[in-house]
């Protein structure tokens, strides 16, 4: 089945890099986002498509303007609708505008680009280096896409366990409990799993923390790995330390065809699959699970006629591993798998706002040197909260590109802890991370069932026993909360 003319197509991708050395050197955020955008255009292999652009979506991240796309599209010469995306939408939700875009006709040619330069901006600082200012006038999106919903909770907040890689290691724990290990078998598996990352890493030319690494380096804590929250280290976490952009370039099935794109250019999206249901670490009854992220896995499957398991090629987003370890079991993944063409956040480096975009500039160029492929990009946003899923081929879809919001399903399949806001009460331990001081053990932050049927956020600054919670398993220990004060 041939797609209809107002179909979307991916007919250009790119991905640029840079590492300064020189304090105040380089491109900025704006800059490299552009030479992405440029390069993406270019790859498409046709004239005529720069000029017909009309839509330009970026994501706002750690030093993009309020507008980047307002300024790429004044480099590029063209009036466009703007559109920007804060952390905590997920990226695949800007696809999925873009796509819309194209297929409603509201839009000739989209482009989705993101970016990050937080090395270069280290290394000015660190300098005492001040970078050029921005002239941000007249930087108003036309359309301003900001998060909704809780992302962490009030106690979380209370006791600081607010650090992405603090709730991450909760949910890690969480998980170990639930397949019965042992701490040394849980440190073992995911030094496993990350080592195979960086083995994939090291073939990815863009990578840019590509140095081998054995499982006993990634597993165990270190001058050069630090640990950070029980049972992570620094090289179990996303390195956001990294100058990278990408571009990606959308038009209809009907404008290629009249610029005359290589059919062998254009990849074809058959889902972009997300879930905008909001709901903090601690009012999730299955602390180890995402249901969410399992119904976008069986609605793809169900629209694609083949399930994630047996795509051709899988990014998974992997800001940490549990993440990871969460969408392969939800997904029906391989435990054993190596889901990643770039190496992963850790290695091959994870733009704060940008790696899912990074991710399909790969996932592209992987299904174009093997026509008839098929693979699937996952994105996480939020503190494994806001899944999406979108599955790309150089086969046209069969069936009309399904774009969906399914947080309906996802609230259905989601069960729900009461969280006691205020507790006085015993129960038990059900998952923790240790927080250091420098190297040293220091605080323990835990999540705990009340006996009375509500769950509690708690913690205790006892170096004596974070030292001995990363030695022994505190999870099923009885435990006192009393506010947001822990005793064992």
């Amino acid at each position: 089945m041939s797609p209809g003319p107002a179909a979307p197509v991916l007919v250009g991708v790119a991905a640029s890099g840079q590492r300064v050395t020189a304090p105040g050197g380089g491109l900025d955020t704006t800059g490299l986002m552009l030479d992405a955008v440029t390069t993406a255009l270019a790859d498409a292999g046709v004239g005529g498509l720069t000029a017909a652009v009309d839509w330009i979506g970026a994501t706002r991240g750690l030093s993009a303007l309020p507008d980047a796309a307002r300024r790429i599209s004044e480099a590029l010469g063209v009036e466009a609708f703007t559109v920007a995306a804060d952390v905590g939408i997920p990226q695949q939700t800007l696809v999925n505008h873009a796509l819309e875009a194209v297929r409603s006709g509201r839009a000739q040619v989209a482009i989705v680009c993101g970016g990050e330069t937080k090395f270069r901006d280290d290394t000015a600082r660190r300098a005492g280096v001040e970078l050029p200012g921005h002239d941000q006038a007249g930087l108003v999106p036309d359309l301003d896409m900001s998060p909704q919903g809780e992302i962490v909770a009030r106690p979380e907040i209370e006791i600081g366990a607010v650090a992405p890689v603090q709730q991450y290691a909760m949910i890690d724990s969480a998980r170990r409990a639930a397949e019965g290990w042992t701490l040394r078998e849980h440190r073992d598996d995911i030094a496993s799993l990350w080592h195979r990352f960086n083995e994939r890493a090291r073939s990815n030319p863009r990578a840019d923390f590509a140095a081998a690494m054995s499982p006993e380096d990634i597993r165990d804590p270190s001058p050069t790995n630090r640990p950070i929250a029980f049972p992570y280290n620094k090289w179990h976490n996303s390195q956001w330390g990294v100058d990278q952009a990408s571009a990606m370039v959308f038009c209809s099935v009907a404008l290629a065809d009249e610029l005359g794109v290589d059919p062998e250019r254009r990849v074809y999206p058959h889902v972009g699959l997300e879930s905008s249901l909001s709901l903090s670490l601690s009012r999730r009854a299955e602390l180890h699970r995402w249901p969410a992220m399992r119904v976008l896995g069986d609605a793809a499957a169900a629209h694609v006629g083949r399930s994630v398991m047996s795509m051709d090629f899988v990014e998974l987003y992997s800001c940490f591993p549990v993440a990871v370890r969460v969408q392969q079991k939800e997904l029906g993944l391989d435990p054993g798998g190596t889901p990643t063409l770039t190496g992963g956040m850790a290695f091959a480096g994870g733009p704060f706002n940008n790696f899912v975009y990074q991710a399909t500039v790969a996932m592209i160029e992987a299904l174009r040197a093997e026509p008839g492929s098929y693979g699937a990009v996952t994105a996480v946003s939020g503190l494994l909260t806001k899944p999406a899923l979108a599955v790309w081929s150089t086969e046209p879809p069969a069936r009309e590109l399904l774009v969906a919001d399914l947080v309906d399903d996802a609230r259905e399949a989601t069960a729900e802890a009461p969280l006691d806001e205020d507790p006085a009460g015993e129960g038990e331990v059900v998952t923790y991370t240790v927080v250091y001081a420098g190297d040293e053990p220091a605080r323990v932050c835990a999540i705990v069932d009340l006996d009375s049927g509500e769950r509690a956020v708690a913690a205790v600054d006892d170096p004596v026993l974070a030292a001995a919670a990363t030695a022994e398993d505190l999870i099923g220990s009885r435990a006192r909360v009393d506010g947001r004060s822990l005793s064992l």
